[in-house]
């Protein structure tokens, strides 16, 4: 079986900004106080599904 997964080097790679939305409207991570952007990473993604 061929292995279709593509490699990159660390100097091909780009940064992807994450936006999420506070308070109604939607703001990069990036400029959240550290504080806030460790919040952020202990966020669960909530699956209604499993809810019930």
């Amino acid at each position: 079986m061929q292995d279709d997964t593509m490699k990159l080097k660390d100097e091909e790679r780009t940064r992807c900004e994450v936006w999420t939305r506070v308070m109604g409207y939607h703001r990069p991570v990036t400029s959240f106080n550290p504080g806030k952007q460790s919040e952020h990473r202990e966020r669960r993604v909530f699956v209604e599904s499993k809810a019930h």
